[in-house]
């Protein structure tokens, strides 16, 4: 129940980002594109799952665009936790810092 509300939760976001000033930001960097990345940040907590293959293929795709996803107000929550940080290591990607 707590996976799906933060799902809807970041579709949400993802509409708000998508209907900003800056919208071709917004389709370059596409948090949405991480929704692959949810189960191994949201799941079960012991243990968390695994990022999946495609989770860390988007990760590296949208690495460019974590600082500007970390500063932002509605996505820091979600980008600024150890489970974030535990993905990005798992899938050998740098985590960022801005």
């Amino acid at each position: 129940m707590a996976f799906m509300k933060n799902l809807i939760v970041l579709c949400a976001i993802v509409v708000l980002l998508l209907h900003s000033s800056d919208v071709a930001r917004a389709v370059t960097c596409n948090p949405m594109a991480l929704s692959p990345c949810a189960s191994a940040m949201f799941g079960p907590s012991n243990p968390k799952p695994k990022p999946s293959s495609d989770c860390c293929n988007k990760l590296k795709l949208q690495q460019s665009c974590m600082c500007q996803y970390a500063k932002d107000k509605n996505l820091s929550k979600y980008i600024n936790t150890p489970d974030a940080k535990r993905v990005a290591s798992t899938c050998n990607v740098p985590f960022p810092k801005c």
